[in-house]
């Protein structure tokens, strides 16, 4: 019997995974990463109890060191250099995926799995194993994972690939089998902000978070914002300034504590810059293919190629879009394959 380490999260998508892939024939045990400062939280319940209804073995393992030195960090790093930063990528990349490994390996189990929406699958055209999107873009989780290297795809199992429709199917499963968990909320936002994104940043960042001037791009002062690190690019919302036309965060300038507000129009372009970035597939294979790119976890996609200058990586959009912000990721898929992505610089 062949084994499989699966993360436990206690919520209805990861204690489904754990019953299909019992169901399946594997031997099952049940990972519960925890970063929170308590050690039996509402989360790891839930999951204890899944994993005994199953009658799989369950183990939590305390990563909150680890998340507050790579994650957390991270996160408060990238807001106070006024980028927006992707948490979850970093997480899933870093720290999760490399702990279910560890404990895999530890087990002498064979695969790894997780409630994720997506799947891998064998590439003809580029002759290996990549995740593969085969969900609508509400559900579809492959932009999350794919910094994941190649090693690690080939051993991963994602039993809800075959659930492409509405997550209600889940939840029936779920409540057929007498789990608790079937109508458990989504979680929603970043799980350790739980009051918000802004009161995390209120709370760590304290006194570096200081008034500052929004501008126009000519510099001439517009209003007050609370601080440049409560801010995104492209947001328009919650600015706490009237003017007589609709108006949106254009860029944001760490060293000057200002904000430059202008019309939509000045948010599109045609072309980033990547940094930090990882690909999947060797980058001379994919430097003159038309590429789908995913600018953020929300985006539909905008066609486009690379573009390699003097040991930069660009990528050059057929069109213009208002979707890119420094600091999100992009992620770049060619017939439905994750073939790579990066960090906007």
């Amino acid at each position: 019997m062949k084994k499989v380490v699966i993360g436990m999260s206690g919520g209805v998508d990861s204690s489904v995974s754990a019953y299909l892939l019992k169901e399946q024939g594997y031997e099952v045990i049940g990972v519960t990463l925890n970063q929170y400062l308590e050690e039996n939280s509402k989360d790891i319940e839930d999951a204890k109890k899944v994993c005994d209804k199953l009658g799989i073995s369950h183990e939590v393992v305390n990563i909150r060191k680890d998340f507050e030195n790579i994650v957390i960090k991270y996160f408060l790093d990238r807001y106070s250099s006024g980028k927006t930063p992707s948490p979850c990528v970093i997480c899933d990349d870093e720290i999760k995926f490399k702990i279910l490994f560890d404990i895999a390996d530890k087990y002498k189990a064979e695969y790894v799995a997780t409630g994720h929406y997506t799947s891998v699958e064998y590439s003809e055209i580029f002759s290996k194993y990549l995740l593969k999107s085969d969900h609508s873009i509400i559900k579809d989780q492959s932009y999350m994972l794919y910094r994941l290297s190649p090693n690690k795809l080939e051993r991963l199992i994602f039993p809800l690939k075959y659930y492409t429709n509405t997550k209600q199917e889940i939840r029936e499963i779920a409540l057929k089998i007498g789990l608790e968990v079937y109508d458990k909320k989504d979680s929603q936002g970043i799980c350790f902000a739980k009051e918000g994104y802004k009161e995390f940043l209120k709370e760590n960042l304290k006194d570096e978070i200081v008034k500052g001037n929004y501008i126009d791009k000519d510099g001439n002062i517009l209003g007050q914002h609370e601080g440049y690190q409560l801010y995104t690019i492209g947001q328009r919302r919650g600015l706490g300034i009237n003017l007589s036309k609709p108006i949106f965060i254009t860029e944001i300038k760490p060293q000057t504590n200002e904000i430059v507000l202008g019309e939509f129009s000045e948010l599109f372009t045609d072309i980033v810059e990547l940094i930090n970035y990882k690909f999947s597939v060797k980058y001379e294979k994919l430097e003159n293919l038309e590429l789908l790119a995913r600018p953020r976890f929300s985006s539909t996609g905008f066609y486009g190629k690379l573009i390699k200058d003097k040991n930069k990586i660009y990528f050059k959009y057929n069109e213009e879009n208002a979707h890119n912000a420094k600091g999100q990721h992009i992620v770049f898929f060619y017939d439905g394959f994750v073939v790579g992505g990066g960090e906007i610089k």
